[in-house]
Parts: C-alpha cells; sequence; structure tokens
C-alpha cells in the first residue's frame, strides 16, 4: 500500500462518537457482519508495565522491591524472553534508582525501557539512565487531542512527529503509545499517524513500535463489533498498510473486565505483543494480568519446560507477604483458594481422580497441590483428603475418627456458624483422635 495515499482528515469539530459513547448511558456495543480473520502471529510474547502503570494504582515500590519484582519476572523466563521488556518511570530518584539496581543484573530479558511525555526535555532522563528504547505518550482521540491537549490533529501529528524524529536522532528507538485509541477516528487519525511511523521507520532504518492503548477499556474482542471498538479491526487495518506483528502491542485495562481476552486476542489477530502488570494491579481498573498472559500463552503456543511457572507462586507469595496486596483468595492461579474446593461431591471426585475437578496439575506447574476447605459442605471425603494431604497416613472416609471429625464439624455449623473451619482447629482434633499414628509429610 502507498504510505503516502493515507492522508490526515483535519477537522475543525472533533469526532466524539456520541452514538456509540452517549456519556449519560452505558457505552454501545455495535455489531456489523463484516469482519477480520485470524492472523496469529508465529511467535507472541509478554512486556511489562508493573513500574509505570503499575505504580500509578498504589503507593510506589521502593527500589528494592523494584528489583526483586524484576527478579520473579527474569526467573518465569527461565532463559527464555517471553517476557520480553519491563518499562520504567525515570522521573524521580526513587525511579532513577531501581533503574540501576535492575541494570546491574545485566539480565538480557526482561529488557528496560523508559515511558516519558511527548516533550522534547524529558530525553534527557532517557539518554542519563543509558536506555536504547522508550515509550512516548502519543494520545490519539480526539477527547485528548481537542479537550485535554487544546490542539488540532494536525497540531498533534506534527508535534508527535517531532519528538519521534528527536529520538531517533538520539539513537533511542521510539515507542508511540496511541493512548484512547478504541476511541479515535481510525482512518483520520491512527492510520494517517502509523502510516507516517512506518515512512520515519524506513527513512531511518530503526524499528518504530505502535502501542495500541485501551485507556478507558473500551477495547471489544470481537471481530464483528465495529470500529473504533473492535480491538481484531484494530489491529487488522495496521496490518493492511504494512505494520509488523512485532512492532505492535496492545496494552489494555479492565473497566469492562474484558481486559484478559482483549489481551488473548490481540495475539489472535495479529499483535504479536501483549502488554501487562502482575496480578493486573495498574492504574484504575488494571491491566492485563501478567501470571494470565504467561498461561495464556501455554496454552496458544505449548507449555514450555524452560519457564519456571512455579515462580508465579513465589512471585504472588512475596506481593502478598511484603508488599500487601491482599490478593483475594479466590483469584486464579495464585489465590489462597483457587484449587480448593468446598464441596463435598467435588472432593470425593477428587480422590478418585484429581483431573475431575482440578483445571491441569497445579501441583507440578506452579507447586500448589489442589487442596479441600472444610466447611459443612465438606463431608467425610473431604476430610479424609485434608488428613491425606497434610499427614503421612491413609485412611477411609468411613474411619469412625473421620466421622468423629465430621459430627464436630456438624456441631459447629448446626451452632449458626458462618466461617469456614480453620487449618488449626483441624490440626487440634486430628491429633486428639489419632493421636501417635501421625507424622506430617515434609
Amino acid at each position: 500500500m502507498d504510505l503516502k495515499s493515507i492522508q490526515l482528515q483535519d477537522v475543525a469539530e472533533p469526532q466524539l462518537y456520541r452514538d456509540i459513547f452517549p456519556y449519560s448511558a452505558f457505552p454501545k456495543m455495535v455489531l456489523e457482519e463484516q469482519t477480520v480473520p485470524l492472523d496469529v502471529p508465529e511467535k507472541v510474547w509478554i512486556t511489562d508495565t508493573t513500574f509505570r502503570d503499575g505504580q500509578q494504582a498504589r503507593a510506589p515500590y521502593s527500589p528494592e522491591q523494584v528489583l526483586k519484582i524484576f527478579d520473579f519476572m527474569h526467573d518465569i523466563n527461565g532463559g527464555t524472553d517471553l517476557i520480553r521488556q519491563s518499562e520504567f518511570f525515570l522521573y524521580s530518584d526513587r525511579d532513577r534508582k531501581a533503574v540501576e539496581l535492575c541494570q546491574e543484573r545485566g539480565y538480557d530479558f526482561p529488557e528496560i525501557t523508559g515511558w516519558i511525555r511527548a516533550t522534547p526535555s524529558d530525553f534527557k532522563f532517557v539518554t542519563q539512565m543509558g536506555l536504547k528504547e522508550t515509550g512516548i505518550l502519543t494520545s490519539a482521540s480526539d477527547y485528548h487531542i481537542f479537550l485535554k491537549l487544546k490542539k488540532t490533529r494536525a497540531q498533534a501529528l506534527e508535534g508527535y512527529l517531532d519528538i519521534v524524529k528527536a529520538a531517533l536522532d538520539s539513537g533511542i528507538k521510539p515507542r508511540c503509545h496511541f493512548e484512547d485509541i478504541t476511541r479515535a477516528d481510525y482512518d483520520g487519525f491512527v492510520l494517517p499517524f502509523a502510516a507516517r511511523l512506518l515512512e520515519l521507520s524506513q527513512q531511518y532504518n530503526v524499528p518504530i513500535k505502535v502501542r495500541l492503548c485501551d485507556t478507558l477499556g473500551f477495547g471489544l474482542p470481537y471481530p464483528n463489533a465495529t470500529l473504533p471498538r473492535s480491538l481484531p479491526k484494530l489491529i487488522a487495518g495496521l496490518r493492511k498498510i504494512g505494520m509488523p506483528s512485532e512492532l505492535m502491542e496492545w496494552h489494555g485495562h479492565n473497566d469492562f473486565h474484558k481486559v484478559q481476552a482483549c489481551a488473548a486476542t490481540a495475539w489472535l489477530y495479529g499483535c504479536a505483543v501483549a502488554n501487562c502488570a502482575i496480578f493486573g494491579v495498574g492504574e484504575r481498573t488494571g491491566n492485563p494480568p501478567l501470571e494470565a498472559l504467561v498461561i495464556e500463552h501455554a496454552q496458544l503456543k505449548g507449555t514450555d519446560s524452560r519457564i519456571n511457572y512455579a515462580a508465579i507462586t513465589e512471585l504472588a507469595q512475596y506481593a502478598d507477604k511484603e508488599l500487601g496486596f491482599n490478593i483475594q483468595p479466590n483469584y486464579p492461579l495464585v489465590g489462597r483458594d483457587f484449587n480448593v474446593t468446598r464441596a463435598g461431591i467435588h472432593a470425593d471426585g477428587l480422590l478418585k481422580n484429581e483431573e475431575i475437578y482440578n483445571c491441569f496439575d497445579t501441583n507440578k506447574l506452579l507447586k500448589r497441590p489442589v487442596g479441600v476447605a472444610i466447611t459443612d459442605k465438606t463431608g467425610a471425603a473431604g476430610i479424609k483428603h485434608w488428613i491425606e494431604d497434610r499427614y503421612q497416613i491413609d485412611i477411609t472416609k468411613q474411619d469412625p475418627r473421620v466421622i468423629a471429625i465430621k459430627d464436630k464439624i456438624d456441631q459447629e455449623y448446626a451452632a449458626d456458624r458462618m466461617s469456614a473451619i480453620s487449618d488449626d482447629e483441624m490440626q487440634t482434633w486430628v491429633k486428639e483422635l489419632f493421636s501417635d499414628e501421625l507424622q506430617a509429610k515434609r
């Protein structure tokens, strides 16, 4: 395609898509017959924004905490480049100290990149830290161009291109963050901007990345959705003008509970890179969870024996204990009870064959053995499983001592107890009834 034929549509009034985003009502999901085909890249990977967008949702991490999380990402990689990059703020002394600590590790992956505003003065932070690549905020929607920046599209585009050229002239690879792309005029601004970047990339012989930022979570994973909300069509259009898969990166938010689905969809329709943060903690509603994308990658491209999936569990334990994350007990993959059943019929199934009620070998892959929580719904099968899981003993669910413990539990709930039976209570009852027969598992 002739890139010069893709021209900016400079308009006098902002295009706010009021038919789709009425503001006084929920945004509208518009569908059409036209669709786009799947376009799965040969290789897809993850980038991280824990130290940028992730720090806009909580108290800043200390440099030492940043280093520890960065180490976990490297451990998960296991010598691969699955988590290929991590971006950092560069403005404060704390930010720069964190970068320096991570640089001292000398890891190939994750590569350290920066993030700056689209102002020439910010380049000093990138060059001072010796970074090879930086993200640049380049807002794409008229909501931002007209209402926030108070510019025309032509003025915004000229300013963005000037800062991109400054990066290239400084030997820095630019990554343009198309902020609010799911409310942007696709034909009138997004494609012309991308076309100019492709021309600059050819001129300088330097790859220029484009990050598709779903700033308010409006993106839809459906190929039948209309622009500007259809993620498959956003990507397909960029691919059509010649944007390589490896130069596109999806950055989502979870305002409408679609953050993980959209990140996976980006991979399916030609965007090689999905941006994430640990446990989804990011600005406002959060970003795609890093751990979810690691497992999504395994489902799409196959489980990789080199990748240390169990380090996800270690990272979660660190985040809960040292960073105050308070991960919800039923949070997928890493929550305390994510593979714990409270239903007696499920526990009975687990005893017969773990695969019946466990979605994969959580012990082998994540070092998280399947568990049974003790409630009034657990039943004798669940009690048997709880005991055998913790002690070196084989018993039947008809064992009188198991029945005795079940009777104690039934009495608790007959007295209007609402909470689950604690491990301490269970251990006390088991020791009373089984006495010297018990030996704790190592």
